[in-house]
């Protein structure tokens, strides 16, 4: 197993790699402004002709994540493309266009969850008359705990209807809160038996689809670092896929003063080995 090392900044080991896969929320903002050395960084790699392509969990299209970065500070030539777990999710569902749909949805809001489905013409119905689960988050965010659905989630469990998440994290930082995301929900639904196909990190369909982006732009990806703030997600992701992984501490942990021996925990936790961790990603 390939020691931890903790560089002091992304210039040291950019030349090991022609792509970065980069983490959004946690690594680039915290959902309430950018983190301007981490900006920074990717405009740098990319002035040295290196590719990124922003990944994250995010069940919204590529649009709706994008929208939010200028109001956030983050700057348009840190990345050259996007994908989220909303562009993956939309192609899982284009695929079920014949079957009909129990939508549960973060606030339960067609303002703000109709870009996952806009204008693939599915058919939402109640949930005694359907057959696919779609989970994009809890109805209420800042209220609710995924507990509070373990039986609404058992009907579909015993109706075996499998469910498609749409963000596969478990929670998200905004400032300086933590807030449960569809993954916790996708978690019961395993544990009381449920089926559950997850188009974003850790699973392959959102990493196939980055890479596919990075082709677009006349990239041929061979040498790709993955960066992130979750070892259950970014870190364990960019080894499924053979990547080389940059853990960042901005993000779902808050770290102490003994940050190397912190990170070393936490990805013995999750039985995870990064490549390497910074407390910030910075050049």
């Amino acid at each position: 197993m390939t020691k931890l090392q903790f560089p002091q900044g992304l210039s040291s080991i950019a030349q090991n790699y022609d792509s970065i896969l980069c983490d959004v929320w946690g690594v680039i903002h915290n959902g309430r402004a950018a983190f301007t050395e981490a900006c920074e960084a990717l405009v740098n790699f990319r002035a040295q002709g290196g590719r990124v392509c922003l990944i994250t969990n995010a069940p919204v299209p590529k649009a709706q994540v994008i929208r939010y970065f200028e109001p956030l500070g983050v700057p348009s030539d840190a990345f050259d493309d996007c994908v989220s777990s909303g562009d993956a999710t939309r192609a899982e569902l284009k695929l079920r266009r014949d079957k009909t749909i129990w939508r549960l949805g973060s606030d339960e809001g067609f303002e703000h969850d109709k870009y996952l489905y806009d204008g693939l013409d599915l058919n939402f119905v109640d949930t005694a008359e359907a057959d696919l689960l779609l989970c994009i988050g809890l109805r209420d965010q800042v209220n609710d705990v995924p507990g509070d659905y373990k039986a609404e989630l058992k009907q579909g469990v015993d109706r075996n209807l499998p469910m498609i998440c749409a963000n596969p994290d478990k929670q998200v930082r905004v400032g300086g809160k933590l807030y449960w995301c569809a993954g916790a929900l996708a978690e019961i639904y395993e544990d009381l038996g449920g089926t559950v196909v997850y188009p974003g990190k850790p699973h392959a369909a959102i990493y196939r689809l980055a890479v596919e982006r990075l082709r677009d732009l006349g990239a041929e990806p061979s040498r790709i670092l993955c960066i992130g703030d979750s070892p259950a997600t970014d870190v364990r992701g960019a080894r499924l896929q053979g990547y080389d992984s940059l853990y960042v501490g901005t993000g779902l942990k808050e770290h102490g003063a003994d940050f190397e021996q912190e990170v070393t925990d936490l990805l013995a936790d999750y039985s995870e080995q990064a490549t390497y961790a910074m407390t910030g990603l910075r050049w």
